[in-house]
């Protein structure tokens, strides 16, 4: 897993310092430099071919904009030496990119949260817990009935329709990846670590019977957050020699 290389520093700063911090480079973004940012989201990392392809637009109208990204600290880019002929650049997006996609009142949310801290820090834990459980009653209703891939479907629409930007595949042995390339509260969950365990705590709840696993996490450098999903094992085989 590549690591991001840049990231919004948060130890020391005010919570007012990083909004700003976030939101400033992206007053100007056109909609086509929005359009190259989600497109680079979703793949991780890519050239400006790869982006071009999959936006249907030239290579070098992509690279104009990717130049106009970089220079806000949207887009970093590294070299890859090992394809034929001269070093190709690829791209991926930084932390200040989770600010493209449509946020609900972050602004005000970190406020708040903040206020609360500063009055009872045990009251943040609790708030999370109660978004969790919110969350989780809905959920649970709308997947009454349905079978683990229409789950899947419903959990994956629903955290997109969030500005999580999900999807999800299926592996071998029926197990499942649902990847979170964006994170809807980003300016929170680098702040309160309960943002993230109430987000796991949400899954495996909503899907009591299987097994959950964070393979990748956007604040420890990864570029998504990425989450295994496995049915339980309702049986096991008796192991050689057992009871001999």
């Amino acid at each position: 897993m590549v690591l991001v290389e840049r990231r919004v520093g948060l130890a020391g700063g005010s919570l007012q310092s990083v909004i700003d911090a976030v939101h400033e480079p992206l007053a100007d973004l056109s909609a086509a430099q929005r359009q190259v940012v989600v497109a680079l989201k979703r793949r991780g990392e890519a050239s400006a071919e790869e982006l071009a392809e999959a936006l249907g637009i030239t290579p070098s109208g992509v690279r104009q904009h990717l130049a106009t990204l970089r220079a806000a600290g949207v887009v970093a880019a590294r070299q890859e030496r090992g394809r034929p002929g001269r070093p190709t650049d690829l791209y991926h997006s930084t932390d200040l990119a989770e600010a493209v996609l449509p946020q609900a009142s972050v602004d005000l949310l970190v406020e708040l949260l903040g206020h609360i801290e500063d009055e009872d820090p045990q009251l943040v834990s609790r708030v999370f817990e109660r978004r969790r459980d919110r969350r989780v009653a809905q959920a649970r209703t709308q997947l009454a009935g349905k079978n683990l891939d229409e789950k899947m479907a419903f959990l994956a629409g629903m955290l997109d329709k969030e500005g999580y930007l999900a999807d999800f595949e299926k592996l071998p042995s029926s197990a499942y990846r649902m990847t979170l390339h964006s994170c809807a509260i980003w300016a929170v969950a680098s702040r309160y670590d309960q943002a993230c365990t109430t987000e796991l705590e949400f899954l495996r709840e909503v899907l009591p019977d299987v097994e959950i696993e964070r393979v990748a996490h956007k604040t420890a450098g990864a570029y998504a957050c990425e989450y295994e999903i496995r049915p339980l094992v309702t049986a096991r085989l008796p192991v050689s020699g057992a009871g001999h």
